[in-house]
C-alpha cells in the first residue's frame, strides 16, 4: 500500500525506477515479484507525495514526464545511498545480512542456483533473497546502478572496470552440437542470438575463421535451439552449460570440439569493489564447489576429451 501520510518511501522509489527501466507496469511487477495493482498503487502514492506526475500513462512503453526524468536522477542517488548504508551497517560477513539481491545468468538455473540459494537460506535464516536472471550485460548494468548486490555473468572481454571486484568461477569451451549420428557438413547453423554477448562472440569468431555458415534461425533459448538440433534442423555452437541447462535434449545430439580454432568463455562473480567486504569471495567459493560437482564432473564424465578446457577457476 502507498504510505498513508504522503511520505516518499524507499519502496516507492524502487518501484518507480523499475517502471522507468522496464517501460511497463506489468514488467516492473514481474521484476519485483509483486502484482501490477501494487505497482500502480505505489506510483500513485509517490506522485501524490511529490505533487507531481512522473509518468505519461498514455504512452506505450510508459515514458517519463519532465518531472519524472528529474526525479529519476535523485531517486537513483537515494537508492545508492541506502545500499551503501546497508553495507556499512552489517556486511562484515554473511551473518549480518538481511537482504541479498543476486543477478544470475540463466545457465545455472537447472542445478547450481537452487542449491546455492538453499544452502544460503539454511545459514541465513533472517535473510530475504531476491533473484534476477538475464543477459550478462544487463545484470552488470544493474550491479553498477546498485539495484543488485552481486552478479554472476559471462566476462565481457574488456578490461575490468575499477568500480567492481571480479571472482572468476568457470572456464568453458564452445562446442559443435549436431543431430545424433550427423556432422555439421551440409547442415545450416542454428545461431544463438546476436542480441546477446555470447552470440556476438560466436559470430565474431566465425568471421575470424573466414566462415559464413548458412543460417535461417537466430534464437535466444537453449531449449529451442537444442530441440531443433535434436530434430535434425541444423547444428549449433554452444557451451557445455547449454546442455546442463537443457539436459533432456542430450540423448538426441552429438557433441564434439569445434571443427576449427577453439573458442571459450569465462564466467565470474562480480560485486561493487569494497562494498560487501569478504562476502563476494565467500559466495564465489561456495559457487565453485557447486559448479565442480554439478557441472564440471558430469560433463567430463560424458565427454572426457574436454580435459581442462572445462574447469573451475
Amino acid at each position: 500500500m502507498p504510505d498513508a501520510t504522503g511520505r516518499v518511501t524507499l519502496w516507492g522509489i524502487e518501484v518507480f525506477l523499475a517502471v522507468a527501466e522496464e517501460g511497463a507496469i506489468s514488467a516492473a511487477g514481474r521484476r519485483l515479484g509483486v502484482s501490477a495493482s501494487a505497482i500502480s498503487q505505489q506510483l500513485s502514492g509517490l506522485e501524490a507525495a511529490l505533487s507531481a506526475t512522473l509518468l505519461d500513462r498514455a504512452t506505450r512503453p510508459l515514458l517519463l514526464t519532465p518531472a519524472g526524468a528529474m526525479f529519476r536522477r535523485h531517486a537513483q542517488t537515494i537508492l545508492n545511498a541506502e545500499a551503501e548504508a546497508r553495507a556499512d551497517l552489517g556486511m562484515a560477513d554473511l551473518s549480518g545480512l538481511t537482504t541479498l539481491r543476486i543477478g544470475m545468468i540463466e545457465d545455472f538455473d537447472a542445478e547450481v542456483t537452487p542449491r546455492l540459494l538453499a544452502a544460503m537460506a539454511a545459514d541465513l535464516k533472517t535473510c530475504r533473497f531476491l533473484l534476477e536472471t538475464g543477459a550478462s550485460h544487463r545484470l552488470l548494468d544493474h550491479l553498477e546502478a546498485r539495484s543488485l548486490d552481486i552478479a554472476v555473468t559471462a566476462d565481457l572481454g574488456a578490461e575490468t572496470e575499477g568500480w567492481r571486484e571480479v571472482h572468476p568461477l568457470l572456464c568453458e569451451p564452445f562446442l559443435a552440437i549436431t543431430p545424433k549420428g550427423q556432422t555439421h557438413h551440409d547442415l545450416p547453423l542454428i545461431q544463438y542470438t546476436l542480441r546477446h554477448l555470447m552470440g556476438r562472440q560466436i559470430a565474431a569468431h566465425l568471421a575470424r575463421q573466414n566462415l559464413a555458415p548458412a543460417h535461417r534461425f537466430e534464437l535466444d533459448s537453449y531449449h529451442a535451439i537444442l530441440a531443433m538440433v535434436a530434430a535434425g534442423q541444423g547444428w549449433t555452437i554452444l557451451p557445455p552449460l547449454a546442455l546442463h541447462h537443457a539436459p533432456r535434449f542430450a540423448a538426441g545430439v552429438d557433441v564434439a570440439p569445434l571443427p576449427f580454432e577453439p573458442l571459450g568463455r569465462t564466467l565470474s562473480l562480480s560485486a561493487r569493489a569494497g562494498v560487501l567486504r569478504d562476502m563476494p569471495a565467500q559466495i564465489a567459493t561456495s559457487l565453485r564447489g557447486l559448479i565442480a560437482s554439478q557441472v564440471v564432473a558430469p560433463a567430463q564424465t560424458a565427454w572426457p576429451w574436454l580435459g581442462d578446457s572445462l574447469r573451475v577457476l
